[in-house]
Order: structure tokens, then C-alpha cells, then sequence
């Protein structure tokens, strides 16, 4: 049973909290390149508790600064672009993207004010679709080489969207093999040809048999978790018989991600980004390991679930998702309609905003859950004692870090790791990009 003390120790991300310290360490998802779009490229954003404004400049750089003006404290995502950096609409004061105060003009001739003024700035990169910033203290880790980050554009699609609850369950989701059984059940299997773009809605690879089907009729996995360098991996098997075993590998990566297989094709990386203590978004790399993906197929499937500027789905706690009684009791396990992401919102938000972990019984399948508590509190423990932590990794190190491997298929009369380190070969084999390295 946990305490309420080691629960709010996992949770709470204040700059003087300690996980909130661990987390700051770390290179986090901040907005989508697709927000800055418009003929306005300026964004408020709020992580971790705090507010910064995120932009581009004039000369395509993004830059990250504190929201207030260091003058008198007015809002800077309010900001004019010109001049070669954000200007305060109050009195004018200009900075650019590295925080360096560019003029006062209120100020008389000869002031020196502006030479004394530093808005602080924070580094920040764009991957993949999302930009990326650091806000901790000493040099950032190395990015790992992963595939969601290696690929090329074309062959990446990037989204995101908030959820109304603290970031840890909404990892933890991920971390549970099982609940796809039962959450995001369907009592009837779509055309798989139709599931471009829809997470279990195709068919597993070196199989016919739709996803739904293997989750709906083997609701029992054998799971399996292993350590690794980036955090662990999860082996899930179902027994379908004569034989055949349906494999499911999926991945943590500390402190905040899961990489796990959307098809036969395709991987999801998502990462869980704390806005405060009691509200989050996801940010999600879809990476394609055959044809480029259609990032407008995708992006249009997307936002007829959420609305923007917020990315906030459309079906949520104030309409109850959507709920249908008749479709519960006919097509599928929650009455939620038949996006997954729904299914998931429903399943966290309804933790509360903060989840009571003192009330909760686990029970095996939430092994993975069970580890990964560990992996954090150890990391917060590290960090407190002024070491390293998982995954705080110079280049070299980051370098070594390539994959993970993320399968679902079914194998025939094979051991598990030895049908899906071969898949995994042979679908960078086969990749026009993967097969480069």
C-alpha cells in the first residue's frame, strides 16, 4: 500500500518539489511546430507550474523566455514580433530570443538600463514536429537516437492533446499491457484496410487477424518486463492456439514516454507533460517505417476530436465523453465511441485530479506500474543526492541509444524474443530509412 507522502513525492512538480526538480532535467514537449503556423508565431506556455512564452522570430529561430516582463511583469505572449525579437506592448521593451534586452525606448538618451536587463531565456529544439525545451539548471542530456527522432520528416506526423489530470497516470496507462483488453474493447472488427491512422484497428503483422479480435477473444497476457538502458520493456503474450502467440513489445522511456507499435508499420512515441499538478498534455511522434506518412489524413482525423488552440477533446468530463449506453451494450466496452484516446481521457481523468494511490490494489498485470514507480522514486532520490539520474545522457551515451523496438504481430511455434528481435530486422530491412544505419 503506498502512502499518501510517497504519492505526492511521485506527483507534485513545483520548482521546490522534488519530482518537480527530477522532471526539470529533462528535455520537454512544449508545443507543436504546426502552432506556429499562422501569422502570429507566438505562444503562451505553461509547464511544470510555470509560464513562458515560446516564438519565432523573424529569422525562423524559436526562442523561449519567462511570460513576464522583467520590467513590470506584463504578459509577454501578448508581444509584437519586430525588430528581430518580441517587443512588450506596455512600454516597448524588446528581447530576443536569447533573453538579451534589445532597447527601452521609453528610456532618455544615453540610459544604460537596457544593457543591465536579462529576460531569462531557455534552450529549446525542434524534433520531429515538437519543440523540445530544457528548463533545469547545467547542461541539458543528449538526445537519444531513436527512431522518432532520426527519421525524416516525411516519415513522421506529430500531434497532441490535454487531459485534465496529473501527468503520472496518464504514463501509467501505458505501462498496463491488460487494460487494451477490456477499454478499448469493440464487439464487432472493422475492415482493416480502413484503419490508416487508428491505433488497434489494423491486424497484427505476419497475421490476418484484426487487433480487436486478438484483444476481445485473449483478455489473460503473460507479461513480461525487462530493465533497460532507457527506462524498460514490456512483453505481453496472449496464447491463440495451435501454436500461434500474439506479441505485443512496448517501452518506457524515463522519465515520461512510452513507445509503443500503432501497426504493423507504424510506432507511436508519446511522452505525458505535466501543465501543473493536476492537468497535462500528451504529445505524440507517429513514425512510419514504410510509406511517408499522410500527415493530413492524420491531422484531419485528429481534430475532429480536438479543438483548438488548446488541443482539447471535444468529448470530455462535461459531456460525460459521449456516453451511450446502447453503444456500451452493442459495439463497444465503454460507450465511448471508437477513439481509443477517449477511452484512455475517461479512464485517468476519472482517477480524480490527482490520483489517491493510497486506496489502490494492484495485482500482477500492473507490473510494469509497480517497476516503474521504483525507476522514479530511485531517480528522484539520485538527483536529490546530486547524481545522475536514468537516461541523463551526454552524446555518446545518446548515440548507443537507437530503436526501441516496438512490435505486435503473431508468431508460429517460436520463442516471443526471438520472433520479435527478427521482426524488428526485418522491418528496418525493409525501410527505405531504417536500413540506412
Amino acid at each position: 500500500m503506498m502512502s499518501r507522502e510517497q504519492n505526492e513525492l511521485m506527483t507534485r512538480v513545483g520548482a521546490d518539489t522534488p519530482g518537480g526538480r527530477l522532471l526539470r532535467q529533462y528535455w520537454q514537449p512544449v508545443a507543436l511546430v504546426d502552432e506556429f503556423e499562422g501569422e502570429r508565431p507566438v505562444r503562451p506556455v505553461r509547464l511544470m507550474g510555470q509560464d513562458f512564452v515560446v516564438f519565432r522570430d523573424e529569422h525562423g529561430q524559436y526562442g523561449m523566455l519567462d511570460r513576464d516582463c522583467p520590467h513590470r511583469g506584463a504578459d509577454l505572449s501578448f508581444g509584437r514580433l519586430e525588430d528581430g525579437g518580441l517587443r512588450c506592448p506596455f512600454h516597448g521593451w524588446l528581447f530576443d530570443r536569447n533573453g538579451t534586452c534589445l532597447e527601452t525606448p521609453a528610456e532618455p538618451a544615453g540610459s544604460k538600463l537596457c544593457q543591465r536587463i536579462r529576460q531569462n531565456a531557455y534552450p529549446i529544439v525542434e524534433r520531429s514536429g515538437v519543440l523540445f525545451a530544457f528548463i533545469g539548471e547545467g547542461e541539458p542530456p543528449a538526445f537519444p537516437a531513436f527512431d522518432c527522432f532520426i527519421a525524416p520528416d516525411q516519415y513522421t506526423f506529430a500531434f497532441k492533446g490535454l487531459l485534465e489530470c496529473n501527468w503520472l497516470q496518464a504514463l501509467e496507462v501505458g505501462i498496463d499491457p491488460a487494460h487494451a483488453s477490456f477499454l478499448h474493447r469493440f464487439f464487432e472488427d472493422d475492415d482493416v484496410s480502413e484503419s490508416y491512422g487508428k491505433q488497434f484497428r489494423g491486424a497484427s503483422a505476419d497475421s490476418a487477424m484484426p487487433i480487436t479480435q486478438v484483444l476481445r477473444e485473449y483478455d489473460c497476457p503473460d507479461i513480461s518486463i525487462a530493465p533497460t538502458d532507457y527506462g524498460m520493456r514490456l512483453t505481453a503474450l496472449r496464447e491463440l492456439g495451435d501454436g500461434h502467440r500474439h506479441v505485443r513489445v512496448t517501452n518506457v522511456v524515463f522519465p515520461q514516454a512510452f513507445i509503443i507499435p500503432m501497426s504493423a508499420e507504424m510506432t507511436i512515441a508519446q511522452w505525458h507533460v505535466p501543465i501543473d499538478d493536476t492537468s497535462c498534455y500528451w504529445y505524440a511522434i507517429f513514425t512510419s517505417f514504410t510509406a511517408p506518412v499522410d500527415k493530413q489524413q492524420m491531422r484531419e482525423q485528429r481534430l475532429a476530436l480536438y479543438e483548438l488552440p488548446d488541443y482539447r477533446p471535444r468529448q470530455n468530463k462535461r459531456n460525460h465523453y459521449d456516453f451511450n449506453p446502447y453503444e456500451q451494450r452493442t459495439q463497444t466496452y465503454t460507450g465511448m465511441g471508437h477513439d481509443i484516446n477517449v477511452h484512455d481521457q475517461w479512464a485517468v481523468e476519472s482517477q480524480g485530479p490527482i490520483q489517491d494511490r493510497t486506496r489502490e490494489h494492484l495485482g500482477t498485470t500492473d507490473k510494469g506500474i509497480i517497476a516503474y514507480r521504483k525507476q522514479l522514486v530511485a531517480a528522484i532520490d539520485a538527483h536529490q543526492r546530486g547524481e545522475k539520474a536514468l537516461m541523463m545522457v551526454d552524446a555518446a551515451k545518446a548515440a548507443t541509444l537507437t530503436g526501441p523496438a516496438s512490435i505486435d504481430g503473431v508468431c508460429v511455434n517460436q520463442p516471443a524474443d526471438e520472433y520479435w528481435i527478427g521482426a524488428d530486422v526485418r522491418r528496418r530491412t525493409e525501410s527505405e530509412w531504417a536500413s540506412r544505419g
